[in-house]
């Protein structure tokens, strides 16, 4: 089974990994609902943590003990602790995966992270603002290489606003390529406009040999 490892910490926004949590655990609109992920919590140290709506969560392993194979997923959500100096040594492990070709997803707060360590000055990216990253990271050298999207996939590097955690899952769905380009499509149209024809055109894009 393929893991997706989600970094927990202190305020974590619960919401914003919520749609790739429970569509590669469930697996029910995967290609192959046998290639369904193991969720895998990791932690800058094994403390139980708090989300920002108040849920315990415990780390099952440390960050820095994590080894990703190809097809695993590291996802960080956003929190309030992300620029954090007692973050570096995740940010250290996010670089060390980054050049190893694991697929990291950040999404709000994490870019921040990701941004005053430099990790996004040669590489399009985006996050909640250009100007509000340039505000809090102080090291921060991308903004030529910002998009103004919601979400977007540099090679194995997705990174989302938070105000966008439908085109965030979407993002990550396709760099994995964990459904078929109709089931996407219409689970995207479906989360982002409401439309009934998009579930029916969900459904009807599954398999009936699943």
């Amino acid at each position: 089974m393929r893991t997706l490892y989600l970094f927990v910490t202190n305020t974590l926004s619960d919401w914003e990994p919520g749609y790739i949590l429970a569509e590669l655990r469930s697996g029910r609109y995967l290609k192959d609902p046998a290639q369904k992920y193991n969720v895998v919590l990791c932690g800058r140290t094994m403390e139980p943590v708090t989300t920002m709506g108040g849920i315990r969560m415990v780390p099952e392993v440390l960050i820095g003990d994590i080894r990703p194979v190809p097809d695993d997923v590291l996802v960080l959500p956003g929190a309030d602790t992300w620029l954090d100096p007692s973050q570096e040594r995740v940010i250290a492990k996010v670089r060390e995966l980054l050049t190893k070709g694991t697929v990291i997803a950040a999404i709000c707060g994490a870019t921040l992270g990701l941004a005053n360590a430099g990790l996004l000055d040669n590489r399009p990216h985006t996050s909640n603002d250009p100007a509000a990253l340039k505000m809090f990271c102080p090291h921060y050298r991308g903004e030529h290489y910002y998009v103004n999207e919601p979400a977007v996939t540099d090679d194995n590097l997705i990174t989302a606003s938070g105000l966008a955690p439908v085109e965030f899952a979407y993002h990550v769905f396709r760099k994995l390529d964990v459904m078929t380009p109709a089931a996407l499509e219409a689970w995207h149209g479906l989360f982002t406009t409401r439309k009934p024809e998009f579930f029916y055109t969900l459904m009807g894009s599954l398999s009936t040999d699943r």
